[in-house]
């Protein structure tokens, strides 16, 4: 009997020393419940991530489109301030030098004018002709003056090209590249040469 009873307290040993032998294999070899937790848990993080990934790659995406349409309106907005500009200044312009087509069409009236006092004679009728295309000529200057139109000086002064069309040019006592003489006057109106004065030049 107690050599039975030894027997199974022998079997009870190996017994136990087999199940702990396997405890430890299991653990060993990764068997460990936590370890199997955190191997179910890795495709779920992986998952975030590549939402996440996708998220900042939109928002990315988006930032590029809302640049992209600020310089398309920034661009726009400067075309169409320069537009605006240019308008502007057009119209400043046309109206500054409203006056031009009506004087350039009286230009050739005062010349003719002034060619016509020029013309000598000794009736009293014809001084009294004479004294009446005066008047009208000097009206009509005076009101060329009050509407910004000036004569160019011409007569001594330097030639300059700017104020200036030289047809002849001649020996002088004067230095050169004086005006000696005007065959025709010219004019501007205000800051614009409207007709250059046609004159000879000393050389």
């Amino acid at each position: 009997m107690t050599e039975n009873k030894t027997k199974e307290e022998l079997d009870q040993e190996l017994s136990d020393q087999a199940s702990e032998d396997e405890t430890k294999e299991d653990q060993s070899a990764g068997n460990d419940p936590a370890g199997d937790e955190q191997a179910v848990e890795a495709p779920g993080d992986n998952e975030a991530d590549s939402e996440l990934k996708a998220k900042e790659e939109e928002i990315e995406a988006l930032k590029q489109q809302v640049e992209a349409e600020e310089n398309k309106y920034l661009k726009l907005y400067a075309e169409f301030d320069n537009f605006k500009r240019r308008n502007r200044q057009e119209m400043e312009t046309n109206n500054k030098y409203k006056n031009q087509d009506i004087v350039e069409d009286l230009l050739p009236i005062i010349d003719n004018f002034e060619r016509a006092l020029k013309i000598e004679g000794d009736s009293e009728s014809f001084n009294s002709l004479l004294k009446g295309v005066e008047m009208v000529y000097n009206d009509l200057v005076n009101t060329l003056m009050k509407n910004d139109v000036k004569e160019i000086e011409s007569v001594g002064q330097s030639f300059d090209p700017n104020y200036h069309q030289a047809v002849m040019t001649e020996a002088s006592d004067e230095e050169d590249g004086i005006v000696i003489e005007e065959f025709q006057k010219g004019y501007m109106l205000k800051d614009r040469v409207i007709r250059p004065s046609m004159v000879k030049v000393s050389e």
